[in-house]
């Protein structure tokens, strides 16, 4: 060995350390290399032979042994007051492919978690760990863990190729195991990694990666068989949206696993939605600054809990969405930042890199291995966790080059425009890619301006001269803004805002949206749902019941977030979650939280038994306005239409005045209507004003119809009617 390569070896700076370990033929014989650096000896063991290797210092032991071929062999290594037999990792050949690594390269490895990470395995006869990690700007990298006592001089990586795939096999390591990579970075200084593609972690604060292997045994086939029937956009969507940790805190994913899916199906939700999962070091970032995107987070469980709670959810009928931040990720030093010594994960430029909000670095999408970490990403979860949907995170931050930068402080790209290019095309690719792997699974962007197309097919161009993005769905945060500046208004002073509730049908057909009140609008000062509301308690809850009920008959899908259900009016706290003792019995008032909840649970319930609210959300033929005028009144009336032609009559009367013989025009080929939901129900803790007997359609002209039905509205309240 040169003192070149033993320098190299030694400092963790060699490309190619099986050149230099392991066996190898040479004049007389097979020369055998091994690097041992707390051993006193080291002898080699095969069929028939026993030979002691010389010691070449620095834990660097050899010996020519006079064999032809490479045997089967192992290493009795001595430490003095222990001995140990082990495989020789430098004896195997390499785990990965020529095609994974082509795949990779191409940024088309569609299954990346496959082929990068740790990985149990048998190779070669032996059982054992393959350890995978991209970085191509590194002189080495060593595996480092607490099988090696975390020194990883004896466990040197090989570069495969111009890949920047290193690669070794760990033989007799198994799942488990703690486990890290030591890069020695361009100019000659170490770094201590954990592995982007690791399956499992830690859990915070500790950062280590840990070897995976599944032995969950999936038990929803009827649910993934069944779930893209029908075209999310015509079908019931009506989520409920959970922080897992502190849904109920200090649960396990397990114990989660008896309780929500029952509280969710009891209350009539199709879905669930999971802020983000993966793995971060800062529970106070409720997840969206991620170090793990492969790795649910272990504060929970394992990834098989996981897969558990999932699995949980399906057998029960409810799909589950999850929050996905591919936006962005954070500095620390031991996670993706310069990862093996120069910007990798994230753009050269650093101003271009640093994401002006939240102190995070952003992706660097027009890398081509970078975009595939990404959306091999999207599809690990749908494929192996059984997810039902993604909700990109910030997809506005990663659209724009002047995102939330000042002039100056952004640079065009080659058009002159202040479009991400790349970022374009990552989320054109992600999506395509998923809607291509995973029949029924659904993508939702939260996208807060008005870019063209979020939810338009990526091959239809539109007037911006851009394909869509290929979202299935779309968060309306602009029905969410100004449905909630409205309902804030005392009520004299609602007339004025009037136009706020109703422009949203103006661009309500212009993607397939979701009408999210989500856990951003109850914290932070923001108030809690209820607590919004104007007026005293019983007129804060009867706000918060019709402006519910108005919601689910408005065109798009719902999302609430938990606690809201049952009109908690403190904010949201992920350090304590709900505030479940307001559906305490023995509490004075829990009569008029377990009120709303109850509504919610009727919401949902007639909401998935009526075609006319889901079936048309992304057609303009599905809803007419009786009355969008009616200013005065602070009232909206508007139908809905089944793909059948079936309809169903909304009314909203945000007064706290009863309105008697309130006229509608009314379709005159109905006889007859029933009073079918009413927010002011005595059983939600409302008045009990009600139009109890049905109401005939009389031949009287009214807004702009040749018939009407003359109503009873209850104070700040919201009634459904359908056909007697």
């Amino acid at each position: 060995m040169s003192d070149e390569d033993r320098g190299r070896l030694l400092a963790g700076a060699h490309h190619d350390p099986h050149a230099l370990l392991g066996a190898h033929p040479v004049r007389g014989g097979l020369l055998i290399r091994t690097l041992r650096p707390f051993a006193s000896g080291v002898t080699v063991l095969a069929d028939g032979l026993r030979a002691e290797l010389h010691s070449e210092g620095d834990g660097l032991f050899a010996g020519v042994l006079p064999l032809r071929t490479v045997p089967e062999y192992r290493l009795l290594v001595d430490y003095g007051e222990s001995t140990a037999t082990v495989h020789d990792p430098y004896r195997f050949l390499p785990t990965l492919g020529e095609l994974d690594l082509h795949l990779f390269g191409e940024g088309r490895h569609e299954q990346l978690w496959r082929a990068l990470g740790a990985h149990v395995m048998d190779h070669q006869g032996v059982t054992g760990t393959r350890c995978t990690v991209w970085a191509p700007n590194a002189q080495g990298v060593r595996v480092v863990g607490n099988f090696n006592y975390w020194d990883g001089t004896g466990h040197p990586m090989r570069s495969l190729g111009s890949s920047g795939v290193w690669e070794l096999f760990l033989p007799d390591l198994g799942e488990g195991e703690l486990y890290k990579f030591e890069i020695t970075r361009p100019d000659g200084s170490r770094t201590v990694r954990a592995d982007p593609m690791a399956r499992r972690t830690e859990c915070p604060p500790a950062t280590a990666s840990v070897v995976h292997t599944s032995r969950h045994r999936w038990q929803d086939d009827d649910w993934m068989a069944r779930r893209g029937q029908r075209p999310v956009h015509q079908a019931p969507f009506s989520v409920y949206e959970v922080h897992l940790a502190s849904w109920r805190p200090g649960l396990t994913y397990r114990q989660l696993a008896a309780q929500l899916p029952a509280y969710v199906k009891d209350l009539g939700f199709t879905h669930v939605e999971f802020m983000p999962v993966a793995e971060h070091p800062f529970g106070g970032s409720w997840g969206y600054q991620v170090t793990g995107f492969y790795a649910p987070t272990a504060r929970m469980g394992t990834p098989d809990d996981f897969k558990f709670l999932i699995d949980a959810l399906h057998r029960a009928g409810i799909g589950v969405l999850m929050d996905w931040v591919p936006a962005h990720f954070p500095r620390d030093d031991w996670a993706l930042a310069e990862f093996d010594g120069r910007p990798l994960y994230e753009p050269q430029d650093p101003s271009r890199a640093a994401h002006p909000d939240w102190g995070t670095l952003e992706f660097d999408y027009g890398r081509t291995e970078v975009r595939n970490f990404l959306v091999a990403n999207a599809v690990y979860w749908c494929e192996e966790f059984h997810i039902d949907g993604l909700r990109v995170d910030a997809v506005a931050s990663m659209l724009y080059l002047d995102y939330s930068r000042e002039d100056g402080g952004w640079t065009p790209n080659v058009n002159g425009g202040r479009e991400n290019l790349d970022a374009v095309a990552f989320l054109q690719e992600m999506n395509a890619t998923v809607y291509r792997r995973c029949p029924g699974v659904v993508t939702i962007a939260e996208e807060s301006t008005a870019w063209d197309g979020v939810t338009r097919a990526t091959h239809h161009v539109g007037p911006g001269g851009f394909g869509g993005l290929g979202f299935g769905l779309k968060w309306n945060m602009g029905w969410m803004h100004d449905s909630l500046g409205y309902v804030s208004k005392e009520p004299v002073h609602r007339k004025y805002h009037h136009g706020e509730m109703t422009f949203s049908m103006i661009y309500a057909y212009s993607e397939n949206y979701v009408l999210p009140i989500s856990h951003d609008e109850v914290v932070h000062g923001k108030q809690a749902l209820v607590s919004k509301m104007p007026g005293d308690w019983w007129q804060q809850r009867a706000n918060h019941r019709a402006y519910l009920g108005f919601m689910w008959a408005h065109p798009g899908k719902q999302l609430l977030f938990m606690g809201q259900e049952f009109a908690q009016g403190a904010e949201w706290a992920e350090r304590h979650g709900p505030d479940w003792w307001l559906l305490d019995p023995s509490y004075e008032a829990e009569p008029d939280h377990r009120g709303v909840r109850d509504l919610v649970r009727e919401l949902n319930r007639h909401y998935a038994a009526t075609p006319a609210l889901w079936e048309r959300d992304t057609e303009p033929a599905g809803f007419q306005w009786i009355d969008g005028d009616a200013s005065e009144d602070n009232v909206f009336s508007f139908l809905r239409f089944a793909a059948d032609g079936a309809p169903l009559v909304s009314v909203t009367n945000f007064s706290p005045v009863v309105r008697h013989g309130y006229r509608i025009g009314v379709p005159d080929d109905v006889p007859a209507w029933r009073e079918v939901l009413n927010t002011d129900a005595a059983r939600y803790g409302g008045s009990g004003v009600a139009n109890p007997d049905p109401l005939k359609t009389e031949t009287v002209p009214w807004n702009g119809r040749t018939s009407s039905v003359p109503l009873v509205l209850p104070p700040l309240a919201t009634i459904w009617l359908r056909p007697a």
